[in-house]
C-alpha cells in the first residue's frame, strides 16, 4: 500500500498513532520530509519513506530553521576520519566504565570491549572483585581494577578522558560511591541505566553529560509514564536536554538526539533485532569511545547511535580504528562462524544474512571496526 505525504492516522510532526491508521507500505512524501514518520509508532505505519519535492527549489527554503535533521551513514566520514601515520595510543582517549555490580558483570564488560572496538585507545575498568578474572579473560585489552572496600575510584576518574557510568551499576552503597567519584571528577560523562536512575533520585544538571536513557528510564527522569514519552519522542528528548542542562540520546525504533539550543535528530539505523538486553551497554562504550577520542557530545552521542544501528543492520570489511591485540583470532572465529551460516541465511534474509531473531549484542562488535572506520 503507497501513502500519499503521510499514512491516515499517524501525527507528523511527533510519530504519535493515537488510534486507527494506515499499514503502509511505502509512503510517498511531499516537498518536505516529515520527521514523525521517521521514529517509534510511526515506524510500523510508514514503511519505505520516499520524498518528491514537486520542483520546489531550494531557494524556497532560505531562512527556514528544519525540525530535525535525519542521519545515516552518509555523515560518518566528515566526523571520523583517517588517523595519522604517526600517531599513538593516548591520542585516542582514555575510556573508564565503571559498573559491573554483583550478577551484571556482562554489562560493564560489552561496554568496555565496545569502546576498544571503535576505537578508544585506553580503556580501564572498575568493577566488582569477582568480575575482574572473567572481564579479563574476554578481554584482556582493557586495564580492569576490583572496586572493593579500599578502592579509591578518584584516582582513576582523575587519569580517565572520559567515564561511562551505569552498565550493571546497581543502586546501592557500591554504586552510590562510584556515581559520586564520577560526578566530583569533572570529567564529561556518559550515563546509562542505573546511572539514570541515580539522577532521577536527585536530579541535578549535567552539562557534561550524555544520557541515554530507554523510554522507562526518560519517564523516571521526567516524572511521567513511559507512554507520555512515546507520545511525543522529539518533545520528550528536548524536555531531557533543557532540564539536565545534557546530550540526550532517548533510544529506541528510531532514536532521538537532542542537545540545548540545538535542532534534534533522528537516528535511521537499526532494527528490531536490536531489542535485547545488553544493546545499552554497548552504546554507553560506543559513545564514550567517540567523546574520548575528540568528538564534541552532541556530535559523540550521534554518532554513537548511528555506529550502533549501522553495526545491527550490516557489516564489512575492518580498518584501522578499533584494532585489539587479539583481533587476528576473533576475527577467524567470526569469518568461520559466518561461513557456516550463509545458506541458512541466504534463506531467511536479514541483518549479517542470517537474520534478526537471535541477534545479541557482541553479534555488533566486530562490526564496530568496519563502521568507525569510513574511510
Amino acid at each position: 500500500m503507497l501513502a500519499l505525504d503521510v499514512p491516515g492516522g499517524v501525527d507528523a510532526d511527533s510519530g504519535a498513532v493515537p488510534g486507527v491508521a494506515v499499514h503502509a507500505t511505502r509512503t510517498l512524501q511531499f516537498i518536505v520530509a516529515h520527521r514523525g514518520l521517521h521514529t517509534g509508532d510511526a515506524l510500523e505505519h510508514a514503511g519505505q519513506c520516499l520524498l518528491d519535492r514537486l520542483d520546489v527549489p531550494a531557494a524556497a527554503f532560505a531562512g527556514v530553521v528544519a525540525a530535525a535533521s535525519c542521519w545515516s551513514g552518509a555523515v560518518l566520514p566528515g566526523l571520523l576520519p583517517p588517523r595519522r601515520a604517526n600517531t599513538h595510543k593516548g591520542e585516542s582517549g582514555h575510556v573508564l566504565c565503571m559498573g559491573g555490580n554483583h550478577g551484571s558483570g556482562g554489562a560493564v564488560m560489552l561496554c568496555a570491549e565496545a569502546a576498544l572496538r571503535s576505537g578508544a585507545g585506553l580503556v580501564s575498568v572498575t568493577t566488582r572483585a569477582p568480575h575482574v578474572a572473567p572481564l579479563l579473560a574476554r578481554c584482556p585489552e582493557a586495564m580492569v581494577h576490583a572496586a572493593d572496600a579500599a578502592f579509591d575510584p578518584a584516582g582513576l576518574c582523575g587519569r580517565a578522558g572520559v567515564i561511562a557510568l551505569g552498565p550493571g551499576l546497581g543502586q546501592d552503597d557500591w554504586a552510590r560511591r562510584l556515581w559520586a567519584a564520577a560526578l566530583d571528577s569533572g570529567k564529561p560523562l556518559v550515563a546509562d541505566a542505573d546511572a539514570l536512575n541515580l539522577l532521577a533520585a536527585v536530579p541535578r544538571p549535567l552539562p557534561q553529560a550524555i544520557l541515554t536513557p530507554h523510554p522507562g528510564e526518560a519517564a523516571r527522569l521526567l516524572g511521567v509514564d513511559a507512554a507520555g514519552i512515546q507520545r511525543d519522542r522529539f518533545a520528550a528528548a528536548h524536555a531531557l536536554a533543557t532540564r539536565f542542562s545534557a546530550v540526550v540520546v532517548l533510544k529506541g525504533a528510531g532514536s532521538v538526539v537532542a542537545a540545548p539550543g540545538a535542532t534534534p535528530r533522528v537516528i535511521a539505523a537499526g532494527n528490531p533485532g536490536m531489542a535485547v538486553g545488553g544493546m545499552g551497554d554497548l552504546l554507553t562504550g560506543v559513545i564514550a569511545a567517540l567523546r574520548a577520542q575528540g568528538l564534541p557530545a552532541f556530535e559523540a552521542a550521534s554518532a554513537g547511535a548511528l555506529l550502533q544501528g549501522l553495526a545491527g543492520d550490516a557489516a564489512a570489511c575492518e580498518g584501522q580504528r578499533g584494532l585489539l591485540c587479539g583481533v587476528i583470532t576473533y576475527r577467524n572465529g567470526v569469518r568461520a562462524d559466518h561461513a557456516q551460516a550463509d545458506t541458512a541465511g541466504d534463506q531467511v534474509g536479514g541483518i549479517f544474512g542470517q537474520g534478526q531473531r537471535g541477534l545479541l549484542p557482541r553479534d555488533l562488535l566486530p562490526h564496530l571496526r568496519t563502521l568507525s572506520n569510513p574511510e
